[in-house]
C-alpha cells in the first residue's frame, strides 16, 4: 500500500502555459461534476446497472488526453467515464447511455461499463480485467503498419498487472516497437484488496518494466502537470517510432470500488490523507498562484455545472430504445427472436 506522501514526483514539472492549464482544469472539473451527478442520479434510480467512479483520479485522464492527437486511440477499463469525457465526448449521450436511453453512445445497450465513441478516439471501456491490453496493442500495430502516426494509449488498474494479458501485451509491444503507451492507474486497491497484499514488488507496473526492456516510469497521478509532462514524452516517443512505454500513475479513488461498495476496508487516515491531495483543488491553487483569478475559475465551474444540467435534461427526455435496437447485435446472426 502506498501512502499519499510517497506519491510525489522526484522533481516538479515545468509549469504549463495558461491556455493549457485552463484546459486541463476544465477537463478535470467536467469529469468530477458529471460523475458526481451520475452517482446522485444512480440513487434516484435513473442509472441502469452498476457504476465505477473515477472521482479522485481525474488528473490521469486529463493529463494524457491533453497530450494526445485527435486521431489517437484511448482504451480504458469499466472505470472509464473520465477517459471518455477527456477525449471530448459530449455529456448528454454519456448520461443517456447510463440511463439506458436510445440517444446514448451505444443506443442504451452498453451502459456505464462500455462507453465507446470511435469518432472521438474512445475505443471502448472493457469490463474484463486486462482484456483490452492486447486490443490496444493491435490498434497500435495497425497504426504502425499503416504509417498513420497514431498512438494507442491504454489505461488499466493495478490489479491488471497480475493478469497474463498484461505481460503478453507488453512483451509483444516491446518486440514490435509498437506505438502504444500502457498506463497503470495504481489507485492502491484491486477491488477490495490492497495491491501490495498480493504482489511481490512494490510498484506493480513500474517494477516489471525492465523484464520487457522498458524504463520504469512512476508519476504522481494526482498532479495533472506531472502527468501531462510524462504523457507528452511517452506519446512523442511512440509517435517517433521508438516503441512503447509503461507508466505507473499513483492515485486514489475517493469512493469504493463500485456504487455498492462503501469502501470501509480502507483505513480512515489513509482516505483522509489522499483526499487532502485531491488533484482539482491542488491544481486550482497552482493556477491562482500563477495569476489566474478565482473569478475566472469560478466561471469555468459554473459553465460546467450548466452543461451537466443541460445534459441531464436531454438524457431524461430521451426515449427508451425499441425492439429494433434491443433485439439486434445480440447474437451472431444479428437477432435474438429465433432463440425465443
Amino acid at each position: 500500500m502506498t501512502n499519499a506522501s510517497e506519491a510525489a514526483s522526484p522533481a516538479p514539472p515545468a509549469r504549463v502555459e495558461r491556455a493549457l492549464g485552463l484546459s486541463l482544469y476544465r477537463v478535470m472539473q467536467q469529469c468530477r461534476l458529471l460523475e458526481t451527478r451520475a452517482q446522485e442520479l444512480f440513487f434516484e434510480g435513473l442509472v441502469r446497472g452498476t457504476t465505477h467512479l473515477g472521482i479522485g483520479q481525474e488528473a490521469v485522464a486529463a493529463g494524457f488526453a491533453g497530450a494526445m492527437r485527435a486521431d489517437d486511440y484511448t482504451f480504458c477499463t469499466y472505470r472509464g467515464h473520465n477517459h471518455t469525457i477527456a477525449r471530448g465526448v459530449p455529456m448528454a449521450p454519456i448520461l443517456a447511455e447510463l440511463f439506458g436511453r436510445a440517444t446514448g453512445l451505444l443506443g442504451g445497450k452498453g451502459g456505464s461499463m462500455h462507453l465507446t465513441s470511435v469518432e472521438h478516439g474512445a475505443m471502448g471501456s472493457y469490463a474484463i480485467v486486462g482484456a483490452h491490453l492486447p486490443i490496444a496493442l493491435g490498434a497500435a500495430w495497425s497504426a504502425q503498419y499503416r504509417k498513420s502516426g497514431q498512438v494507442a494509449v491504454c489505461f488499466f488498474g493495478d490489479g491488471t498487472t497480475n493478469i497474463g494479458a498484461f505481460h503478453e501485451a507488453l512483451n509483444m509491444a516491446a518486440v514490435w516497437k509498437a506505438p502504444v503507451v500502457f498506463v497503470c492507474e495504481n489507485n492502491q486497491y484491486m477491488e477490495y484488496t490492497p495491491i501490495g497484499a498480493v504482489t511481490s514488488v512494490a510498484r506493480p507496473a513500474a517494477d516489471r518494466a525492465a523484464a520487457y526492456g522498458l524504463e520504469p516510469i512512476v508519476v504522481d497521478g494526482n498532479d495533472v502537470e506531472a502527468v501531462h509532462a510524462v504523457a507528452t514524452t511517452a506519446i512523442d516517443r511512440a509517435r517517433a517510432g521508438d516503441g512503447p512505454s509503461l507508466i505507473e500513475a499513483l492515485t486514489y479513488r475517493h469512493g469504493g470500488h463500485s456504487r455498492a461498495d462503501p469502501g470501509k476496508y480502507r483505513p480512515d487516515d489513509e482516505v483522509a490523507s489522499w483526499k487532502a491531495r485531491d488533484p482539482i483543488p491542488a491544481f486550482r491553487s497552482r493556477l491562482e498562484a500563477a495569476g489566474v483569478t478565482a473569478a475566472d475559475l469560478d466561471a469555468i465551474d459554473e459553465a460546467i455545472r450548466a452543461d451537466v444540467a443541460a445534459a441531464e435534461a436531454e438524457a431524461r427526455a430521451a426515449p427508451e430504445p425499441g425492439p429494433e435496437v434491443l433485439e439486434t447485435q445480440v447474437w451472431a446472426d444479428g437477432g435474438s427472436s429465433w432463440r425465443n
